[in-house]
């Protein structure tokens, strides 16, 4: 065990999946030409006034009642003064002391153990800019298209002891935010962002070590990584002799070491003041109580029901419910198919392999779940084998237009169940393989499956499978 102990803090902002910014009407799209997104308000041009998104509001009372936290009935904006190239107004609008959603948990498992990490706030904040270093040899180019955007900047407490549980937290956080709907979880696109704060004590002391903030980590692998290469950094300073500065840190993942950005600021550099535009949001009890009204099923209670109703093991359960769009998939399927488990493993397996190979979600599937459960049943009746389970599910991946019962018929997929014609291939089988069949009759019932399949390959994958099973075990049997 080392002699030192690493003491974790993460600030998440995520994206609220809002159409519009938060103080203004322009748009929230991805994707837009730079510049065509951002409106007189979001660059604070003299005379105009910031009108606060009431969905915004509404989906960050939605993740403090997930998380059990308390909900301020009266919360300020303020304003956060700092000077960079994509803050156009030369502040950011955001909240410090009074946000919206104060307390919380939230838990991690790593290596089957529960971790319970404090939530200390969450506040709503618009986003700044985008810079662009890359675009234009010797000058940086200026995207406003994100200013404006709405965030909530999720804050835990120094709670966390190791990057694996960093990690953890921060993926059951984003199968939150978007079960809850609030957020649509595209981290290539920014719409969830770490900064992780990491200091190192020695273990036993109570007192805190001097922390650095690695900005803007992106991804939950980067996450993890990067910390790990900061506690191993900051081990090393404090051994040596050396004394941790703090300041902000960037990770670089290509040479796995973490650089220094700037010195770090603390809340008084930003000269907070409330914002004299916006008045103090004032929420209502029937406001919040129609917040609890419409709530969905978290992760934790959907995986729970499946392993009840559906008679599913705990890690069939889990797995399918790690993301919303897969556990909607799944039961959209079993609109065509009275076989949980037999869909599970579909999904499971060689749904996720197309998947995967094209790496796409599961909301993008060429393969609707209807068609998926019209597969599982059709397998399920016998009409055909799980082999022609697979062509089908192949053909339909690259025409999914098509329908299953022409591709049945067109690729004579269906299912031989005629006993006289698997009879005779069985016969053909066994005259092929006489010392086999004597083993078999002497009883080696592990050969029973190498008759089958040798019986499959002769009705190039049509037999059924079971009929056939059961014609061998009476033919040795008599």
């Amino acid at each position: 065990m080392s002699d030192w102990e690493s003491v974790i803090g993460l600030e998440v902002h995520i994206q609220l999946a809002t159409r519009s910014k938060i103080f203004s009407g322009a748009s929230t799209e991805f994707g837009a030409e730079p510049n065509n997104q951002a409106c007189l308000i979001d660059v604070a041009l003299p005379g105009v006034l910031p009108v606060c998104n009431l969905e915004a509001v509404r989906m960050a009372v939605k993740f403090g009642i997930a998380i059990g936290a308390g909900i301020n009935r009266k919360s300020i904006f303020e304003r956060k003064n700092y000077f960079y190239p994509d803050l156009p107004k030369g502040y950011q609008i955001s909240q410090y002391q009074i946000p919206i959603v104060v307390g919380g948990t939230l838990d991690t498992v790593v290596d089957g153990s529960v971790h319970t990490v404090g939530i200390t706030r969450a506040h709503l904040e618009e986003d700044a800019g985008k810079s662009l270093h890359d675009e234009f040899p010797g000058a940086t180019g200026i995207d406003l298209n994100r200013a404006g955007t709405p965030l909530l900047e999720i804050v835990s407490d120094p709670d966390i002891r190791s990057a694996q549980q960093a990690a953890d937290y921060m993926r059951r956080l984003h199968r939150l935010v978007t079960y809850l709907g609030i957020c649509d979880g595209n981290m290539q696109e920014g719409s969830l962002r770490c900064d992780a704060n990491v200091s190192m004590r020695p273990r036993g002391q109570e007192e805190l070590g001097t922390r650095t903030e690695l900005k803007n980590i992106n991804s939950f692998r980067f996450v993890e990584k990067g910390i790990i290469t900061e506690i191993d950094r900051q081990i090393d300073v404090l051994e040596s002799g050396g004394t941790v500065i703090q300041e902000t840190r960037l990770y670089d993942p290509i040479r796995n070491i973490t650089r220094p950005m700037r010195g770090k600021e603390d809340a008084q550099d930003y000269r907070y003041f409330p914002d004299p535009d916006l008045p103090p949001l004032v929420l209502s009890e029937e406001f919040i109580d129609s917040v609890r009204t419409d709530f969905p099923e978290l992760p934790e209670q959907r995986k729970l029901r499946f392993m009840t109703q559906f008679n599913l093991s705990e890690a069939d359960a889990a797995q399918l419910t790690q993301s919303r769009p897969v556990a909607d998939y799944f039961e959209s399927a079993l609109d065509h198919a009275d076989n949980p488990k037999g869909v599970a493993n579909w999904i499971n397996g060689e749904l996720s392999s197309y998947l995967n190979k094209e790496g796409i979600d599961i909301s993008d599937s060429r393969v609707d779940p209807d068609a998926l459960g019209q597969i599982v049943a059709n397998v399920d009746s016998g009409v055909i084998s799980g082999h022609g389970g697979k062509i089908l599910l192949s053909i339909l991946w690259e025409k999914p237009k098509l329908s299953i019962n022409e591709i049945i018929e067109s690729e004579n997929l269906r299912q031989d169940s005629d006993s006289g014609t698997i009879e005779a291939l069985i016969d053909e089988v066994f005259a092929a393989e006489p010392e086999q069949v004597q083993r078999l009759k002497d009883g080696n019932q592990k050969l029973i499956g190498f008759f089958v399949g040798q019986v499959m390959k002769k009705s190039r994958g049509k037999a059924d499978p079971k009929l056939v099973s059961d014609i061998i075990r009476k033919r040795i049997r008599s």
